[in-house]
């Protein structure tokens, strides 16, 4: 039986079932008990929770992840440890992948791709203008609930993952998604969800993902170097814009993808509102084009493209029928002589755009490389060498950059490199990439090789080359006056000693000087201003102070919650952030002095039959329900992004769905109708923007 079911997380989070199992953790259904609503918990496995460097890093993504808020995410509410056991709080979904959903449907007809491709790009959109990449979109990741909505999930958690994985058999699943700067282990980012997005699209669109294998390694390889199958030719009735901006993200190189998400996001936009579109991503479209659709007489708008962008894939077009002939612009009603003047001198000026246009064009496609002389570089013969060998010698060759390298079973001995390409001798211009494929050797081998020097190297230097030599990194941090923050400062196994494959190297890195530390002083049940004084003088920051119910009958302003826990040794200047306790309840006092009546009797001095000043009876002592109304809210927008996303709460409970907001206009209102006093909270992107205490219907 599972140890977790029934048990209670934080005195908060009720464990009730398990509901999935990942790679890296369990998922849970769980009640909160604060907040009275069914949540989903994913704990981590234990093999991690005894990783500290993993644990540190797991905290850090789920903290910066708990800060987006968007539809089409699944929220993240709460990143804590409970003893020995690290989780993540998220929204609980009611749903199913879109892995299951296509499992059971098989290919998806072009509109429901549509439906769900807008809705994945809005989630990235949003993530990355936040700095967040989720670096492993594919189906599993994506739920789609009853209503026909989409949420992302798991932004961040790949990132913690990527360092350790392999392209093993076990991680197939996801390398049928992986972008080709991810096959070669290269610098991963917005556009790398993308190319995701683009695969999933292509697989939606034809019941098959564009490249599969018998093995990751061969996935992987047909990423970097294949060309796929146009989904058109694998299935009828697929328009043709949506198959361009499909392939247009699954470009091979990531400098001829789309940009971003809003890029992407506009042609899915453009197609939506005209199915019959056709995109321009060979050539500056830098004039609005039309044609005649050969089949519905329709006339179809081609959306200019504003730079130069090449093709995802290229194929010749076939001739154009009859039908399909250039319709004029609508010919305008004579002028006067100078409209005519002004015409001329404008179709001038489009001519001289138009040859400086193909001008442009020429230069850098052809000419360029004539004109400016490029240095050759003459590619050395790396066979044979040990692949460590080549690493620790890589400023030798200057003018070359080398990629991740292939892993392959061969029976040379493990390390070694056993083919190149370029080959060795060629000619090739300045900053070309040589890939080398190196022996992983075979199980019965001797797969020992000597450890490379690390020491001074960055941590991520340092774990990429461990992880490119079939070795697992592991972390340990100290403190170090004269080493930099996150710089190896020394390894073991240490320089030259023997290395195995999948043997596990501790870096040993530095977390730079001993920051101070100082201990959070015990705030609940103190006064606001004493809480406050107690924080300046141990060193904290003050963060925000808020206004909860008050259960215990305290003083109005004493403090019932502090953010990290008393005796807590914490960095000096780290932030607390207070909740106070509102004015306690006050009973109606009794007059001593008043005489004793009868309740049953009416008072001498009213007419029973006319009651109050209100025309209604009032029963002696009768509970009086708390006055509502609608107050006004006014809020100023952060201006150090475009858009934001306002998430309103009222009384710690959600008040209505969060709404993208264009910042440009500066300020923004709204109504909110409550009971009684109550707390109206307004964040923005997951941080608290503004916070007001108001009694309604009082005034």
């Amino acid at each position: 039986m599972d140890n977790y079911i029934g048990k209670m997380l934080d005195n908060r989070y009720e464990i009730l079932e398990s509901i999935g199992i990942g790679g890296m953790a369990v998922v849970y259904k769980a009640r909160c008990h604060r907040l009275n609503r069914l949540v989903a918990i994913k704990i981590l496995k234990d093999e991690f929770s005894k990783d500290a460097e993993f644990r540190r890093r797991f905290h850090a993504e789920s903290q910066a992840v708990a800060m987006l808020s968007h539809p089409n995410i699944v929220s993240v509410y709460d990143v804590s440890h409970s003893g020995d056991t690290d989780y993540i709080v998220m929204e609980l979904i009611d749903g199913i992948t879109l892995k299951q959903y296509m499992s059971q449907k098989g290919q998806l007809n072009w509109r429901e791709t549509l439906h769900f491709a807008t809705q994945i790009a809005k989630a990235l959109e949003h993530a990355h203008s936040r700095g967040i990449i989720h670096r492993d979109i594919k189906p599993h990741n994506i739920m789609i609930l009853k209503d026909g909505s989409v949420k992302v999930a798991d932004f961040g958690i790949a990132r913690i993952t990527s360092a350790q994985s392999t392209l093993t058999r076990e991680a197939l699943g996801s390398v049928h998604y992986i972008s080709p700067e991810q096959a070669r282990g290269s610098r991963v980012d917005k556009r790398s969800d993308l190319y995701s997005l683009g695969v999933v699209m292509y697989e939606m669109l034809t019941g098959r993902p564009p490249f599969d294998g018998d093995s990751p390694v061969a996935v992987a390889i047909q990423h970097i170097n294949g060309s796929p199958v146009l989904p058109t030719e694998l299935v009828d009735g697929i328009p043709k814009g949506l198959e361009q901006i499909t392939m247009h993200a699954m470009t091979a190189a990531v400098e001829q993808r789309y940009a971003s998400a809003t890029e992407m996001l506009a042609d899915l936009e453009e197609f939506r509102k005209n199915p019959n579109v056709i995109f321009d991503f060979t050539a500056a479209a830098l004039q609005k084009t039309q044609i005649l659709d050969p089949v519905s007489e329709d006339v179809v708008t081609l959306r200019p493209v504003q730079q130069q962008r090449p093709a995802a894939y290229h194929r010749p077009e076939p001739p154009r029928r009859q039908a399909e002939r250039v319709v004029e612009w609508e010919e305008a009603p004579p002028r006067r002589r100078s409209g005519n003047r002004v015409a001329i001198a404008a179709g001038a000026v489009c001519i001289i755009l138009a040859v400086v246009g193909v001008f442009f064009f020429l230069y850098n496609s052809f000419l360029k490389d004539m004109l400016i002389a490029t240095k050759d570089v003459r590619v050395p013969s790396f066979l044979g060498q040990m692949y460590n060998d080549v690493i620790s010698n890589s400023d030798a060759y200057e003018g070359l950059n080398l990629s991740t390298p292939v892993w392959i079973e061969d029976e040379a001995e493990y390390g070694t490199v056993i083919a190149q390409s370029p080959d060795a001798n060629s000619v090739v211009k300045e900053g070309a990439t040589v890939t080398l494929t190196v022996s992983q050797g075979t199980d019965d081998a001797d797969q020992s090789l000597p450890m490379p020097n690390l020491s001074g190297k960055t941590l991520q230097y340092a774990e990429e080359v461990l992880n490119d030599l079939g070795v697992t990194p592991q972390v340990a941090r100290e403190y170090d006056d004269t080493v930099e923050k996150d710089v190896v400062i020394s390894t073991s196994p240490g320089k030259d000693e023997p290395l195995q494959k999948g043997q596990v190297v501790i870096l040993t890195v530095s977390d730079g000087p001993k920051e101070e530390l100082v201990k959070v002083p015990a705030l609940e049940g103190q006064p606001i201003d004493d809480a406050l004084a107690a924080l300046e003088k141990a060193g904290l920051e003050q963060g925000s102070v808020t206004i909860g119910e008050n259960d215990r009958n305290l003083p109005e302003g004493t403090v019932i919650y502090q953010s990290i826990n008393q005796d807590e040794e914490v960095p000096k200047g780290t932030v607390i952030n207070l909740i106070i306790c509102k004015a306690p309840d006050k009973e109606p006092e009794e007059d001593p002095d008043a005489p004793d009546t009868d309740p049953d009797q009416p008072d001498e001095n009213q007419n029973p039959d006319e009651g109050d000043n209100n025309g209604s009876t009032t029963e002696p002592n009768a509970p009086t329900e708390p006055a509502t109304g609608t107050k006004m809210i006014t809020v100023d927008l952060p201006q150090d992004r475009p858009t934001t996303v306002m998430s309103v709460y009222l009384d710690k409970e959600p008040y209505a769905e969060p709404m993208e907001l264009d910042t440009a206009q500066g300020q923004f209102s709204f109504q909110v109708t409550g009971a009684g006093t109550q707390t109206v909270e307004v964040y923005f992107d997951g941080v608290l923007g503004k916070s007001e205490t108001i009694t309604f219907g009082a005034g």
